[in-house]
């Protein structure tokens, strides 16, 4: 079953202003069933990442106002003192796409803008091959409804992350979610219950969560 989150973003801010995503970037391909890298670090703007701290990682799709997770790549990882999360994409959750995108939600931080949401941060869009999965049809519904404020960051990391002496890598078993007929494949780890900004419905947990869409960037189109 698809973890859905249904966005809204009302606003603005500084929630994806200290976690920049350096893999995936738009040109990246991850293949299912081989080992993938999501690195990152502090872009030297405030709050830093020892702030953002624990942090829920995963794959979705979606646009900047309705997402869905599909693979749940950590339940939480301190993006303070790790720098990088391995893990292997599964198949299942969806086609062969340039249609997916990593999300950090930081598990403590709150958005400086409104302290009901946790601060977020967002890749650029990047392709997956090698799947065996379908969009279902309200997946691909808000794929088709992309909103003209994009997901992913198009900025350039201005500092450099005080703990990159530290920084380490850290390999993770994840939960795919998937739809329709599909069936879910779990690992070692644990299906989280949180999701993006707005309203979020998790294996029939619901919370509030938040984004700031001025900070998300262009590669979405």
């Amino acid at each position: 079953m698809f973890s859905k989150a249904v966005i809204s973003f009302a606003l603005a801010g500084s929630a994806l202003a200290n976690v920049f995503i350096t893999s995936p970037v738009a040109s990246t391909t991850f293949t299912a069933g081989q080992q993938a890298t999501v690195n990152w670090q502090d872009d030297g703007l405030s709050p830093n990442l020892t702030s953002f701290g624990a942090s829920l990682i995963g794959i979705y799709t979606g646009n900047a106002n309705q997402q869905t997770l599909l693979q749940t790549i950590s339940s939480s990882v301190d993006v303070s003192t790790i720098s990088s999360v391995n893990f292997t994409p599964d198949g299942t959750i969806g086609p062969d796409s340039n249609e997916y995108f990593v999300r950090f939600t930081s598990i403590n931080l709150k958005d400086a803008t409104n302290s009901q949401f946790p601060a977020e941060a967002f890749s650029a869009k990047f392709t997956m091959t090698g799947m065996t999965g379908t969009f279902n049809a309200t997946v691909q519904a808000e794929i088709n409804g992309q909103s003209t404020a994009p997901i992913g960051a198009t900025a350039t990391a201005t500092g450099t992350s005080s703990a990159s002496g530290s920084m380490k890598t850290i390999s993770t078993s994840s939960v795919a979610s998937t739809s329709g007929s599909q069936s879910s494949t779990s690992t070692s780890a644990t299906a989280t219950k949180t999701g993006a900004a707005g309203k979020v419905g998790i294996t029939g947990v619901t919370c509030f969560v938040g984004a700031a869409a001025s900070l998300l960037g262009a590669m979405l189109l």
